[in-house]
């Protein structure tokens, strides 16, 4: 199976307070099984950390201890959304459209989307894809 994680999931990875064993066990899936991510994961992961950061909630080096570590992680970045069902299911479930790319992201590659999200997750499953944590 085809898995796409949002950044919620890398949140949990990076900050101590927000770890869980369901976000612990999407990144082992990450070893067993083909992991896909939108372009823009990339800044919204490194902006949380910087947010996070100035917040107090993790400091510099555990930023970059972090983004060493999710960097060798094997996940593909995907650059070609299309736009067309980004807007339409953005439109019919109130996500933005940077949460719309996670799910069509997964249904393009039909991939389960692991997410905390809850309104991410709901849309997901409305639209017949499978979520993580379950």
């Amino acid at each position: 199976m085809t898995l796409v994680v949002d950044a919620s999931i890398a949140g949990a990875w990076c900050l101590a307070d927000e770890k869980t064993d369901a976000a612990d066990a999407v990144m082992d899936l990450t070893q067993a099984q083909q992991t896909w991510v939108p372009g823009h994961w990339w800044f919204e992961v490194r902006n949380m950390c910087l947010v996070n950061e100035r917040r107090g909630r993790i400091d510099a080096d555990g930023v970059r201890m972090f983004l060493s570590d999710l960097v060798r992680l094997p996940i593909a970045f995907d650059h070609e959304p299309q736009e067309l069902p980004v807007l339409t299911l953005a439109r019919r479930h109130l996500l933005t459209v940077y949460d719309a790319a996670y799910l069509e992201l997964a249904i393009r590659r039909q991939a389960e989307l692991a997410t905390l999200d809850r309104k991410l997750a709901a849309a997901a499953r409305a639209e017949g894809i499978s979520t993580l944590p379950a």
